[in-house]
């Protein structure tokens, strides 16, 4: 008996869904980020208004004063769906997770001086709340937000934020041996301390910004802009200078996320502002608002944690400027 094996090719009768078809040409083969981000959001067929916004539709494009001919020119360059987003997060942590018994293991916090270590206990611990602020704020992003081009990544960012949020926890019970009073410190310190009334009081008053654009260049633009290279860089700069490099080693994915993450925030800027003067006008008028709140919070954190604290917050609030005016931002 003969068996003859022949493979056979069987041809798609179409290469994507429809929808997105319409948007990258018939006959073309989507990504999986295309497949996963176009024209998913909710346009019609709505039972109800919402009862606290009876002028809106529940999900409704005039949140924002911004006005987009196309929700979904928001892409995101690193082309992220929770498929790859997850993956990518995964692989980081495992790399943390090694820094951090890396440095328990070998016992080389014990060898930050004292004076580093309450540094970093009075400037970096209290950032956790920082951060959950963030994460309240690109969820409310999310849920505000109109196209899932833009609101899938807030998402993304608003559970990076709270990563963040629990390395920087886990960096202050290192630092003390799992004494829970250092903990309970940083939050008194958040709650009381005059240096941080500022920044405290910035982060709650953006808990209550309506138009949810505006919330993201406070929050995603300026705040994040300023903070991370302010804390994450700056201060990590004479960090190393004090002999404390092995800390360096635990804020590893903070570091690597803000520039990754950046490139998704100035997409975002750019596509606003190039959309049309209108919207190049209100988005400046939205960044020197905020910019100007924003300095006054951070400037004496940066003078108080920092030698030489008022020549680097320069540099880092006119990196941020020359980021803004690249992205569009007169």
């Amino acid at each position: 008996m003969h068996i003859d094996i022949k493979a056979k090719i069987i041809k798609p009768v179409r290469q994507t869904y429809t929808h997105v078809a319409k948007r990258i040409g018939e006959g073309k083969q989507a990504s999986r980020y295309q497949e996963a981000v176009y024209d998913l959001q909710a346009t019609e067929n709505f039972h109800y208004r919402p009862t606290w916004q009876p002028d809106k539709e529940l999900y409704d494009a005039t949140r924002t004063e911004l006005v987009m001919s196309d929700w979904y020119k928001f892409l995101d360059p690193r082309q992220f769906y929770y498929g790859n987003y997850v993956i990518t997060r995964a692989k980081q942590q495992d790399s943390t997770e090694n820094n951090f018994k890396f440095v328990e293991k070998r016992s080389l916090l014990a060898t930050i001086p004292e004076d580093a270590k309450k540094k970093i206990q009075d400037f970096i611990i209290p950032l956790r709340h920082y951060e959950w602020g963030g994460n309240m704020n690109n969820y409310q992003i999310c849920a505000m937000g109109y196209g899932t081009a833009l609101t899938s990544a807030a998402s993304f960012y608003a559970a990076d934020h709270l990563g963040n949020a629990q390395y920087i926890t886990r960096i202050g019970l290192v630092l003390s041996e799992n004494d829970t009073a250092s903990i309970d410190n940083a939050k008194d310190d958040w709650l009381n301390k005059p240096i941080w009334q500022e920044l405290r009081n910035l982060v709650e008053d953006s808990f209550v910004i309506e138009d949810w654009f505006e919330l993201f260049v406070l929050q995603n633009f300026v705040m994040d802009g300023l903070v991370y290279p302010l804390f994450f860089q700056k201060f990590e700069e004479q960090m190393n200078a004090k002999g404390a490099t092995a800390y360096t080693m635990l804020t590893e994915f903070t570091v690597d996320w803000f520039a990754e993450s950046s490139r998704w925030v100035n997409k975002q800027i750019a596509v606003a502002t190039s959309e049309s003067e209108a919207n190049k006008i209100l988005v400046s008028k939205w960044f020197t608002k905020w910019l100007e709140r924003a300095e006054k919070a951070l400037e004496p954190l940066a003078i108080a944690s920092i030698e030489n604290g008022s020549e680097a917050w320069q540099e880092v609030k006119n990196s941020l400027i020359s980021r803004a005016q690249k992205n569009g931002i007169s």
